[in-house]
């Protein structure tokens, strides 16, 4: 039965050819065209086939090479971060040691610049220490500025290498101090008797003083310790103490003694 199928197949594609070699020239050149038509798709599906899975063979990459290439680009990117990070903390310095190269030459005073080691834990924002000392010519009841040229203390003790810096609000560190107004009143900073840091008291002042809140506050040059002039701060508020016989103010200070990093030490 299958063999006779092939022979009828068979007899057909031999009398199919046979037709259309008799045919005229162009109606066989028309037919040809027609069956090839047929079949174009499927070639043009089979060459598209091939060249995907070409593209497909060729893009294609292993696993564990794609996450090689992923971890190599991870740590490229964290390098840059990093590099970037630096350069920017360089811009800074550079520009906080330009400032203070700049403070240094426009003030007629000598002043040595140390650095903030140490803050007693004990006494967190009254006292650090600096490293400065006795080598460095360092003396007990020096000045210290901060590197605006603002009063943050005097030196309290020295040793060879470093040095003790007594900050004002402590009670051992008293300032002479005048008001600028129009009296130029003039009293004591003594210490500190708000909790709130950065405030301190200016007492002694004459119950007739004309204070008023935002006037600024600097050092008298009484008393032997701090020259004149020297910037502490601005008044905050006042009030009458003692019956009425004084008044004291309250100073916001000019000097952030809590983000000290850097000071002068002033020399006479």
């Amino acid at each position: 039965m299958l063999k006779r199928f092939h022979y009828i197949a068979l007899s057909l594609v031999v009398l199919l050819t046979l037709i259309i070699l008799n045919l005229p020239n162009q109606t066989a050149a028309r037919l040809k065209l027609g069956i090839s038509s047929l079949f174009l798709p499927l070639f043009g599906w089979t060459a598209t086939a091939h060249r995907l899975a070409g593209q497909a063979g060729d893009t294609l990459v292993p696993r564990r090479e794609l996450l090689k290439q992923n971890e190599t680009l991870r740590q490229e990117n964290q390098l840059l971060r990093f590099q970037l990070s630096q350069d920017e903390e360089m811009r800074r310095e550079n520009a906080r040691l330009r400032q203070l190269f700049g403070w240094q030459q426009q003030t007629a005073r000598k002043v040595k610049l140390g650095r903030v080691v140490l803050r007693e834990p004990a006494n967190w924002w009254r006292t650090v220490q600096i490293d400065l000392g006795q080598r460095d010519g360092v003396q007990v009841n020096l000045p210290v500025l901060t590197t605006d040229g603002s009063l943050a203390g005097r030196v309290g003790s020295v040793s060879l290498t470093r040095s003790q810096v007594v900050l004002l609000g402590d009670p051992s560190c008293k300032a002479a101090a005048r008001v600028e107004d129009e009296g130029r009143s003039t009293g004591i900073i003594e210490r500190a008797s708000s909790l709130e840091n950065g405030f301190v008291d200016m007492g002694y002042l004459s119950r007739n003083s004309n204070l008023k809140p935002g006037q600024n506050v600097v050092t008298s040059g009484l008393g032997g310790i701090f020259p004149k002039d020297l910037p502490i701060g601005k008044i905050v508020d006042f009030q009458a103490t003692e019956y009425g016989l004084y008044t004291v103010a309250r100073v916001k200070l000019a000097a952030d003694l809590d983000a000290l990093e850097e000071v002068w030490v002033l020399f006479p």
